[in-house]
């Protein structure tokens, strides 16, 4: 009998030009000679013979070869329906496989589903599109599903079919641009890639966009993987992490690059499970709350330091495998430790495996350059007016949050996709449509970002690297703002090391530059970065940025950290920069941890360990960070001197930090600054103390304020400062004497136990204060005395 396919039909696939296999192969109720037939058609260009073989009974009918390219069929006129059936493949070598045909199964992804990618709004795309095991019908294989509206042919090629694209052949989903295919009896574990026929007629094969693994750089392949296996540990961590508020609570953050923080004696990296144990034992032996990764998401170039990301649904090969990765964050989590991820949504890199012109066209990024390119990075531009880009960036995004349990995404280079004209000259890029220089559809998918995320995950941070002045980057979407969590402060990193990188006796002459970023220290929400940025490029390391002798270098770099940790705003540091390595970072080895031999080295490394557990023991210095009434300036006008201080308060108002800070290398004795409140104002830190390499020039455990009013206040603390060097004194008021109204959110006060360090002996105190109440009463007979300044 003839076939019932089409000439056309039949060279449509034979030339893997076919859009549709499903309505050439497989089984087909059709009329034929003006009768209903069973029509089954096979195409196995490397088969001798195909029989079809009925499930329910097990009996074997043997195909036609209708073209001898490997076009089979079998007709069968005595059916009213189509059966279930296997083929039995028979090979000239001898070969034998019987296996369920790929076109016997009906689509998988709903219509909703297509729908809602369509939209933008298939917020958990990633559980639809890549490739997941599936079920179907009774039948185990693998779903595979990639969006591609452009190509006129997509074929998954693998090792499973000897990477030949006339095998596995996928569906188109009508006008959604998605292309599915279900592969029974294919496991996880297979290599595979995407070969596209273009609209230009042109095969091209990709890496799946939605891929969960990846091989080992430099193949680019992907991985079928089951990220449904691993068995967390973490449920009481996450339980907890809801009823947290990082804004009131201390963060210090270690920024990490895994590939460079520690290495074998051989040079080689650790592994994620290696790197959770050692990182982590590290990280809370520190006392650091977070850990921030440089983006570990699948990159060829090692030297981007994870920037330029080719596989944003898979955890960087390099170090293990995805449930490697699981360990590595249920172990943080296990032990106390919060994950920030850096999260890359605004360019990504050309590379021909990866997502620029993935279906022969620019599909994800912008087609005119003007719009679409990055010229100083070599990188392409996120096209954020297209819905199926914003959902995969937005699935991505909650990927992380879901899959992995992360607790924070850094979102990297935010300026650059707020500005068109961002780092381009005239000429180089396009007006809006109102003229201005916004990027609307960047801004809009940003808001849309922040606010679903807040949805689904509102305990989760979202930390903005924004450089530029844009206001409310940290404020509410509904207020206006773009709906991060958190700003990084980078015009306070900028001022602060280029204040310090000052001799000291030039500082006096950019003393408006040490105090500038209390003016707008409140106008977001702001994280006080020192991070790898600083540290490459020829900046040199931080150590190397101090001036003066190797004394001085280190005197200043406590000074420098003291006043990162009192100044308003969480806080992160780069690795090797809490033991002043001395060479810049270079991500290709470990880092110079050899260093914690030398005595300057490894007492800078316990100055730094007694500062993140000092932050971290004390509410004034964390529990107001955003708001002006957890600071007061005491005196920021001494810039003869270079002198600065300041009060920190805890959300009560009522646990007090005095902090001194004097930033040339004089010793500053009896020098007075105002305070508040009489009576004992105790001495808990001090970056001059001996243990830290200092001089041990200090109080002596704290100062008694007297009535010598100085700086608008009726106390002040006659104090020695010491050279290059930071001094914070902890003073408590009593409960009674605290007025209501100048408390700060009492609702989220954190109870603590004072420090025997924070209390001078009580038989003492309550003498002084006697004999303070009795003067008191003395000097009101008398007139005030004119204060002045040391």
């Amino acid at each position: 009998m003839a076939t019932t396919a089409t000439l056309d039909q039949i060279y449509t696939l034979l030339y893997s030009d076919v859009s549709d296999p499903f309505s050439i192969l497989g089984g087909h109720e059709i009329k034929h000679d003006g009768k209903k037939v069973i029509s089954i058609r096979c195409y196995e260009p490397e088969a001798e013979k195909v029989y079809v073989v009925e499930k329910s009974s097990g009996k074997e009918f043997e195909m036609e070869k209708v073209q001898k390219d490997g076009f089979f069929e079998r007709i069968f006129l005595d059916r009213d329906q189509l059966f279930d059936y296997k083929f039995r493949k028979i090979f000239a070598d001898g070969r034998e496989v019987t296996v369920y045909d790929t076109y016997s199964f009906q689509p998988v992804i709903s219509e909703e589903d297509l729908y809602l990618y369509n939209r933008g709004e298939l917020h958990y795309a990633y559980n639809s599109l890549g490739s997941h095991p599936r079920e179907v019908n009774g039948v185990k294989g693998i779903l595979f599903a990639v969006w591609a509206p452009t190509a006129r042919r997509i074929s998954v090629v693998g090792d499973f079919n000897n990477w030949d694209g006339r095998f596995h052949m996928m569906r188109r989903r009508g006008s959604s641009g998605v292309w599915e295919l279900f592969i029974p009896e294919l496991e996880e574990g297979e290599i595979y890639k995407y070969e596209i026929f273009t609209s230009k007629r042109q095969v091209i094969v990709k890496m799946d966009p939605y891929a969960f693994s990846t091989e080992l750089i430099p193949n680019t392949a992907s991985y079928v993987y089951d990220l449904e296996t691993y068995k967390w540990s973490d449920k009481e961590w996450l339980e907890s992490r809801k009823d947290k508020s990082y804004r009131t609570g201390p963060v210090s953050i270690y920024e990490v690059h895994l590939g460079s923080w520690m290495r074998t004696a051989e040079g080689k990296m650790l592994s994620y499970r290696d790197l959770a144990h050692n990182l982590v034992e590290y990280v809370k032996d520190m006392g650091y709350t977070h850990i921030e990764l440089l983006p570990i998401a699948e990159h060829p170039f090692g030297g981007s330091w994870g920037y330029q990301v080719t596989g944003y649904f898979a955890p960087t090969s390099r170090f293990g495998e995805p449930e490697d990765f699981m360990y590595f964050v249920d172990y943080c989590h296990q032990n106390g430790i919060a994950v920030i991820l850096d999260w890359v949504p605004a360019h990504f890199p050309k590379d021909a495996h990866a997502l620029a012109w993935y279906d022969g066209t620019c599909l994800y990024e912008h087609a005119d350059p003007r719009q679409g390119e990055h010229t100083d990075w070599g990188t392409l531009i996120f096209n954020f007016g297209r819905n199926e880009v914003k959902n995969f960036l937005l699935a991505n995004a909650l990927f992380w949050l879901d899959k992995y349990h992360i607790d924070g995404l850094r979102i990297d280079a935010v300026a650059s996709m707020l500005y068109l004209d961002y780092s381009k000259k005239d000429g180089q890029w396009l007006p809006n449509k109102y003229g201005g220089k916004e990027n609307i559809d960047a801004i809009d998918f940003i808001t849309y970002l922040n606010e679903t995320i807040g949805r689904y995950y509102p305990e989760v941070m979202m930390i903005a690297e924004e450089s530029t002045a844009w206001p409310r980057v940290s404020s509410p979407v509904h207020l206006g703002g773009l709906g991060f969590g958190y700003k990084w402060n980078m015009g306070w990193m900028n001022d602060m090391l280029r204040y310090m990188s000052q001799d000291p006796i030039y500082r006096k002459y950019h003393h408006n530059t040490l105090t500038f970023s209390i003016l707008y220290a409140f106008s977001e929400n702001f994280l006080l970065p020192l991070s790898h940025d600083e540290v490459v490029h020829g900046k040199g390391s931080l150590i190397n940025k101090m001036p003066g002798s190797t004394w001085e270098k280190f005197a200043n770099l406590r000074l420098l950290y003291s006043y990162m940790f009192a100044h308003p705003g969480k806080k992160l540091l780069f690795q090797g920069g809490d033991f002043a390595q001395s060479a810049e970072w270079n991500n290709d080895r470990s880092a110079d941890w050899h260093l914690l031999n030398y005595e300057p080295h490894n007492l800078m490394h316990n100055f730094t360990r007694d500062l993140l557990h000092f932050y971290k023991n004390t509410p004034s210095m964390y529990e107001v960070d955003f708001d002006y009434r957890g600071f007061e300036w005491l005196d920021f006008n001494d810039w003869e001197n270079s002198i600065v201080s300041f009060m920190r308060k805890d959300a009560s108002g009522r646990k007090l930090l005095i902090c001194a800070f004097n930033f040339t290398p004089v010793v500053r004795r009896g020098y007075r600054i105002g305070v508040p409140h009489e009576g004992f104002y105790s001495e808990v830190f001090n970056s001059d103390a001996g243990i830290y390499g200092g001089a041990n020039i200090g109080n002596i455990g704290g100062v008694w304020a007297d009535h010598w009013g100085v700086h608008g206040k009726d106390f002040s603390l006659p104090l020695t400062l010491p050279p290059l060097g930071a001094v914070f004194f902890s003073y408590e008021l009593p409960e009674e004497e605290k007025a209501p109204e100048e408390a700060v959110e009492p609702e989220v006060a954190v109870a603590a136990e004072p420090s025997d360090s924070e209390q001078a002996p009580k038989k003492v105190i309550a003498k002084k204060k006697a004999a303070s109440a009795k003067k008191k009463q003395e000097d009101k007979a008398k007139p005030a005395e004119k204060t002045k300044k040391s």
